[in-house]
This record gives C-alpha cells, sequence and structure tokens, in this order.
C-alpha cells in the first residue's frame, strides 16, 4: 500500500512529487532548459556531473564546474510545468535560477545562432497572473544579467540585450497560424504589436520564473539562443544549445565567485574587463 502524503503539498516516498529530488539532491545555482534531451548537452561542460532525478519532463543532474557546485533541471514546456519546477526547486534549497532556452526573434537585427539575455519578460504566460497582479514586472536579477554579459563576453560569444514575450501558446500567442491556418480573432496585427513596443524575442517560460524567482526571494536571469527568426522566417538551430549551455554554465562560476567575494568583504566583484572596455568606449550589442 502507498505511503499517504498532505494533498496540498504531494510527496512519493519522502521525495518531491514532481521532480522526484529530496534534501541534498540539488546545488544552489541550478540551469533550468525547458527540454530534458538537453540536460546531457548542459553537463558536457562540467567537470563531473551525476543524475538524480529523471520523471516526466523533469530530469535533474547536479555536478561541479570548475570547483562550483551546479544543478540542472528541466522545466517542460510553458508556465504550468515551469511553475510546478520552480516550488519544488525553492523548497529544496535552489537560490539561483537561470533559464537555458531557446527562442524566437521579431527583430531585424537578430538573426538564428544569436544568443539573448532577457533583461525581463511581458508576462503573457497566464501562469504568474495567478500569483500576483498583471502590473508586477518580471524581470532578471541584475548580479545574473551582468554575470550571463561576462560569460559571453570571456566565451567571446555575440550577444543581444533583451525584453522577451512569454506567451501560454506557441501557436496563437506567438503570431503562428494554427492547423488550417486559423488566425485568432483580434491577433491578426499581433507580431506588429510586439515589435511596435520593444519586444526583441518571444518564448514561453521566462516571465514565470522571473516572476515566482521575485516572490519566492531567489535571483533568476535567463539567456537564450535564437533558433526562429520571424522577420524572415526561418528556423535553424545553429548551434545554439551548446552556446548558451557554455554561457550559463561559465556564468554560475561567474556569480559564484561574487557571491564569495561579497560575503568576505561586503562588496560585488565587477568584471575589469568589462568596466576597460566601456571606459574606452566599447558597447556590448543592445
Amino acid at each position: 500500500m502507498m505511503a499517504q502524503s498532505a494533498a496540498d503539498r504531494p510527496e512519493v516516498g519522502g521525495v518531491a512529487y514532481a521532480t522526484r529530488l529530496r534534501k541534498g539532491d540539488l546545488a544552489p545555482y541550478v540551469l533550468l532548459p525547458g527540454d530534458p534531451d538537453r540536460i546531457p548537452k548542459i553537463t558536457c561542460y562540467w567537470d563531473k556531473f551525476e543524475e538524480k532525478g529523471n520523471y516526466r519532463q523533469y530530469r535533474t543532474a547536479t555536478g561541479t564546474y570548475q570547483g562550483v557546485d551546479i544543478s540542472a533541471v528541466s522545466t517542460g514546456v510553458g508556465g504550468p510545468s515551469t511553475e510546478v519546477v520552480l516550488d519544488e526547486l525553492a523548497r529544496l534549497g535552489a537560490e539561483t535560477l537561470i533559464r537555458v532556452g531557446t527562442s524566437g526573434s521579431i527583430q531585424s537585427d537578430i538573426h538564428c545562432g544569436d544568443l539573448v539575455i532577457d533583461a525581463g519578460a511581458v508576462r503573457f504566460d497566464g501562469t504568474s497572473s495567478l500569483y500576483v497582479w498583471p502590473e508586477y514586472p518580471a524581470y532578471a536579477d541584475y548580479d545574473v544579467v551582468m554575470a550571463l554579459i561576462q560569460a559571453c563576453e570571456e566565451l567571446g560569444f555575440s550577444y543581444h540585450l533583451g525584453l522577451a514575450a512569454t506567451t501560454g501558446s506557441f501557436f496563437a500567442g506567438q503570431a503562428r497560424p494554427a492547423y488550417d491556418d486559423y488566425v485568432a480573432p483580434g491577433k491578426e496585427q499581433l507580431l506588429e504589436h510586439y515589435q511596435r513596443v520593444g519586444v526583441t524575442n518571444l518564448e514561453m517560460e521566462g516571465a514565470t520564473l522571473l516572476t515566482l524567482a521575485r516572490l519566492y526571494r531567489k535571483r533568476a536571469g535567463m539567456i537564450v539562443g535564437i533558433v526562429a527568426d520571424r522577420i524572415n522566417n526561418i528556423w535553424s538551430d545553429e548551434g545554439v544549445e551548446e552556446k548558451v549551455s557554455r554561457a550559463a554554465t561559465h556564468a554560475v562560476k561567474i556569480l559564484a565567485e561574487w557571491d564569495a567575494t561579497k560575503k568576505h568583504t561586503g562588496k560585488r566583484y565587477i568584471y575589469p574587463g568589462l568596466l576597460a572596455k566601456q571606459s574606452k568606449g566599447g558597447k556590448v550589442n543592445d
């Protein structure tokens, strides 16, 4: 007979219901791809790792990268799936959460193969609206954004700083015609509306992550690789899964160094190379 647990906080044999994780399985720094098959594409850059869970769409690995404990957990697709895993990760000790995803560009200067570090997201995910007012912003932690920028600089990756729109739909919410060329009434100009207000890319998990992480007092950020050029109607991964995996992993090392410095000195450590670049008139893509 299966042991009982509380319906509002289900467990299975003493482990978390959705992820099948237990205390001690998770590092404080967690990367969050959507696809479970992306976990091996992330862990191949680590020094060592061990799979800790693999249930439904939630696959987990924990290991080390250059001396830093790190985990990766797949979230599945969309806000509801992401919500479930975020709650469990927060309870299991996650402190810094970085979405490592793919996305579609809707601006003419962002192409397939490019990386975008989103500093915030428009909340059309549906899930986050159940938690807090629609006016509440979904924005990334500044330290995480800076660490992702530095990681791209050190790895030599070109990147853009962006504003995502997180939608609860792959088709209608992202201005794609659905089956039989169906377009939702009133959505015929949706792509142009997104472009007009400065949205750079469309995706499905970011706003849920950024909003809930802020409510849970956790750090969060996101970096995505562009696989869809909606301007020219081109789909191509161009190796971006590998690049976002490397950049996010390296950003964790940077954050851990900053955290250690802040713990001992009370001050944040800012990458001197980036400051030097700015002082000489250098600029990042934006």
